[in-house]
């Protein structure tokens, strides 16, 4: 089975980190701080859309070598780590025979801090921003992960705690498991009902919970 994976929100904890690193990122093209409201509105689905969105193309490339000094700086102070369980979780998996991946919104050079940080262990595949045309809910990230595997879309499940994590899933014929962890109780009954009508196959409580059900009867 190949098991795909969301990173941020799902993995690792970066919520935090990436808006103070966007924050101290875009201040000084903007003349200050953009306030939590604004980076929001600019939709933070992906790292460099969002930049190029606030920032323009031309000054693309400066803000996003700053965001990356601030991302990496800020980690002592900001990175909510890696969430209980995850790192189990993958060796479980891996132990079980499971190709794993990442497909994400996020930057080569971030995934590159994060990765040195966390200590997720080695995948088989990981597909960043710069690689696809568009970001989730556009399958392309998925169908990528795929194409290098040499896997088919049968063979594979996409792991996330987005309603973009559904929406790709969907969009490239593979199963979605909901990673229930990340989220407040009270944001856990929506955040199931939506992606239930995308075609969500499992619901997952902690980490652990993926490993048992493959184990079990595969999805």
């Amino acid at each position: 089975m190949v098991v795909l994976f969301d990173l941020d929100g799902t993995l690792v904890d970066t919520w935090d980190l990436y808006i103070e690193a966007y924050r101290r990122a875009l201040a000084p093209t903007l003349g200050r701080r953009p306030s939590f409201d604004e980076l929001v509105a600019l939709k933070p689905v992906s790292e460099l859309r969002l930049l190029g969105r606030a920032l323009g193309e031309a000054e693309l490339a400066e803000g996003h070598r700053r965001f990356i000094e601030h991302y990496a700086e800020l980690h002592g102070s900001h990175f909510g780590g890696v969430y209980p369980g995850v790192r189990a979780m993958l060796d479980a998996l891996r132990r079980d025979g499971h190709r794993l991946g990442i497909v994400t919104g996020k930057s080569q050079a971030a995934w590159e801090v994060t990765r040195q940080v966390s200590n997720l262990g080695p995948f088989d595949v990981v597909v960043t921003d710069e690689a696809v045309a568009a970001p989730k809910p556009d399958p392309a990230g998925l169908e990528l992960a795929l194409e290098r595997l040499e896997a088919g879309r049968g063979e594979a499940i996409y792991v996330g705690d987005g309603i973009g994590d559904a929406g790709a899933a969907r969009a490239a014929g593979m199963g979605f498991a909901a990673a229930l962890w990340p989220k407040a109780p009270d944001e856990r009954k929506r955040f199931l009902a939506e992606v239930a009508a995308l075609g969500a196959r499992v619901a997952l409580a902690r980490p652990a919970e993926l490993v048992t059900v493959l184990q079990r009867s595969g999805l």
